[in-house]
């Protein structure tokens, strides 16, 4: 009801089940998003981590969740009761924010300090990373033309920050992988379309802890 007395905006849906929301989010077309924190089944952290960088602007009763909200690089973070004028002053600096990205391109790669030196990875070669055998402070990303690259000393929360989530996810605490590996999978594996050089597939483990991320990601 608010957003609807502010001229420069239009209300494309609003929902009250987390599950619908993030069913038919892919198939909306729209700007930003105000989420609630608290929320029956996944909270708005969680969702505002699988929206793919679209700008959330947070309301919530709770100020303890701040420091969190901030940390997404939420647009803005609002207190209820939402007054009329504090809603006006987020969606500014929303749209703000969205006229910056419409002009400036999106990285599709990332620089990391490598074996090799410094490498340029670009997220469509990279098919999976798992945590070295030699050095559990290194990760190891094989692309899919079969390539390695050592990453030196860097964490899994780290690479998650890098990489675009809406295309990997971590599925174990030894490895994330490119959705576009995925070819089949059941409660607790992975079938990828990845040759592990005997005529067979290659194979990952999804783990209990990372089991409802992965498949709302593939939602």
């Amino acid at each position: 009801m608010l957003c609807e007395q502010i001229d420069s905006i239009e209300v494309v849906k609003a929902f009250n089940n987390t599950d619908n929301f993030i069913r038919e989010s892919m198939s909306l077309t729209y700007d930003f998003c105000i989420l609630d924190i608290e929320m029956p089944g996944m909270d708005g952290l969680q969702i505002a981590n699988l929206l793919n960088g679209k700008p959330v602007i947070f309301a919530t009763a709770y100020k303890e969740y701040a420091a969190e909200a901030y940390d997404l690089n939420a647009i803005d973070y609002i207190r209820k009761p939402v007054k009329l004028e504090r809603l006006k002053q987020a969606i500014e600096k929303a749209q703000k924010n969205i006229k910056t990205q419409l002009y400036t391109p999106q990285k599709n790669f990332v620089q990391l300090n490598t074996d090799k030196g410094k490498a340029i990875l670009f997220f469509e070669k990279i098919a999976f990373i798992q945590t070295s055998s030699v050095d559990s402070r290194d990760k190891i990303a094989h692309l899919f033309d079969g390539d390695e690259f050592v990453l030196k000393n860097i964490t899994f929360e780290k690479l998650l920050e890098l990489l675009p989530s809406a295309e990997f996810c971590r599925i174990n605490k030894k490895e994330i992988i490119s959705l576009k590996t995925v070819q089949v999978f059941s409660f607790d594996e992975i079938s990828s379309n990845l040759p592990n050089g005997a005529g067979k597939f290659l194979s990952f483990t999804l783990s209990e802890n990372y089991r409802n991320q992965f498949l709302e990601k593939i939602r």
